[in-house]
């Protein structure tokens, strides 16, 4: 169950993609660049439990069920809406629940307390207290397990009005990019004993850290 803050962020994200659902694959394509990168360096052994945590539509979760046949993958979404594509994508292959990324339980929700792989794709700018959403994330990471998470960052290889223009319509959709991820993921994963490493892709169109949890 939601509470009060969690349950009026839900209806804000329903309320933004109640429709936009129905065409956000075909037009995020264009400009969430790196989520093949992403699902490419997940590489979970055989027999891994993955997580996705704002899933969104289903789509990332569809490809790497399909590229990783034999780990078993579970979403988590605040959107209801959101979810009913997600359903429609993945079928019974993906285990799928309501959650507040900040405040979820892995073993409420799917009975199971950790997981080896947990991704955040271009969902952290979408969070409001995104820091609690990768403390949570890393809470839930299975010894030598791996938090991968993939954002905006401050376009600092573009032109300053290509920046400024993205920067305006993402905040169409209640996106900020987190520009000080890498020093918070940092911090956060040495709270947990584990490492973050960070890099910029596309010259500083997105930013990639992963953060590794020793065995």
């Amino acid at each position: 169950m939601l509470d009060k803050a969690s349950t009026n962020h839900a209806l804000l994200m329903d309320q933004t993609y109640r429709h936009q659902r129905l065409i956000y694959d075909l037009t995020r394509k264009y400009y969430l660049f790196g989520r093949d990168r992403l699902i490419a360096g997940l590489t979970p052994q055989e027999g891994s439990h993955v997580l996705e945590v704002a899933c969104g539509t289903g789509r990332n979760l569809k490809l790497a069920s399909r590229k990783y046949p034999h780990s078993a993958f579970y979403g988590l979404d605040i959107s209801t809406e959101m979810l009913t594509s997600a359903r429609h994508k993945t079928g019974d292959y993906v285990q799928l629940a309501q959650a507040d990324a900040c405040r979820f339980d892995g073993a409420r929700l799917f009975r199971r307390s950790n997981f080896d792989r947990i991704f955040i794709s271009y969902g952290l700018s979408m969070i409001p207290d995104w820091q609690a959403a990768l403390r949570m994330s890393c809470a839930h990471l299975a010894p030598g397990g791996q938090l991968h998470v993939l954002d905006f960052s401050d376009q600092a290889g573009w032109p300053r009005w290509f920046g400024q223009g993205l920067n305006r319509w993402l905040a169409n959709f209640h996106v900020t990019p987190r520009l000080d991820l890498s020093s918070v993921l940092e911090t956060v994963a040495a709270e947990t004993g584990g490492q973050a490493h960070c890099s910029q892709l596309y010259r500083g169109y997105s930013q990639y850290s992963i953060v590794h949890m020793p065995g």
